[in-house]
């Protein structure tokens, strides 16, 4: 690392070749545990995505530990709807994942630009979303940290659009074993309060049927521009949220016309009560489809997991 680091580039990776394979060339973000640069793989020709973890973190054994997990889950989920990971490097005090390079619009900035997205795109973004997340739920992994920062929007070659699912740092594995540390524990609250299901917000366990809360939850914002549950502040939201206080988005936005079907799918993903919701990321994918005005989903939901999964 540069002892005299730019401010543009604190690591001072910019130019280096990164395990004799990935050459930097700049910063392009920063979170509270890595920053990550964009590189080429001189051995795929690709460009990549590095996220490197910040030096005092890689003496912390926690911190550690999680971004092994990451890697391990993240090296299982290669979809067309998930940033997954293609390779661990831990070398003396660089460690970091390489990612494909992510090229679009965050979620988050397209809504904020739009102030709500249109009914058959926001269905075929939950669409997508949901078969990426029904990869993740069949391998026993649950994202618990679904909101619109951790969506991008990717352009195909073909020129329409995909969504593509982020950051599975706070993921958890059912499968954990004896060799394997539960970063987790039944108490703990981990994620983004605003799109926390009921249960998570309780810190009780948690399983498909949260993502699928939190995914409706983002959907319904993405269809009003408005959060589904009132409160003046986040703790009365989430007191709303516990008593499923539910604002349907007739009286939400009572300018939108959406068919009645839309906020019934709505409702069913956002019950308090898990056993209450849909029971999988594609029933509540199909059933949004369908009342969007949309024929059966079936195939475009799971065809590619039966295809491609392991």
């Amino acid at each position: 690392m540069s002892a005299n680091p730019d401010p543009s580039d604190p690591l001072g990776l910019t130019g280096q070749l990164l395990d004799d394979r990935y050459l930097v060339a700049e910063k392009i973000g920063e979170g509270g545990m890595a920053f990550v640069y964009r590189a080429h793989d001189r051995g795929t020709g690709e460009p990549v995505a590095v996220k490197v973890l910040l030096p005092e973190l890689i003496r912390d054994g926690t911190s550690m530990a999680r971004v092994r997990q990451e890697a391990e889950l993240g090296a299982r989920l290669a979809h067309p709807n998930i940033c997954h990971i293609i390779r661990f490097v831990e070398n003396g005090d660089l460690v970091c994942l390489v990612m494909p390079l992510i090229s679009g619009e965050p979620l988050c900035d397209r809504a904020f630009r739009l102030g709500q997205l249109p009914l058959d795109v926001t269905a075929g973004f939950v669409r997508e979303l949901a078969a990426g997340l029904h990869l993740a739920h069949e391998l026993g992994i649950v994202h618990r940290d679904l909101k619109p920062e951790n969506v991008m929007i990717v352009a195909n070659a073909d020129g329409s659009e995909r969504a593509v699912l982020l950051d599975f740092g706070l993921a958890i594995s059912r499968m954990v074993g004896a060799d394997k540390p539960k970063l987790t524990r039944t108490g703990m609250v981990v994620g983004t309060p605003e799109f926390m299901s009921p249960e998570q917000m309780r810190g009780k366990p948690v399983d498909r049927r949260s993502d699928i809360y939190s995914l409706a939850f983002l959907t319904s914002e993405l269809l009003t521009g408005q959060l589904p549950f009132a409160g003046r502040t986040l703790r009365e939201m989430a007191t709303a949220r516990m008593k499923g206080e539910l604002i349907p988005i007739r009286i939400q936005r009572p300018d939108l016309d959406f068919p009645v079907a839309v906020e019934r799918a709505l409702a069913k993903a956002l019950a308090v009560d898990p056993d209450d919701r849909y029971g999988t990321a594609p029933e509540f994918g199909n059933a949004f489809w369908r009342a969007a005005g949309n024929g059966p989903a079936a195939t475009g939901i799971i065809g590619w997991f039966r295809r491609s999964g392991p």
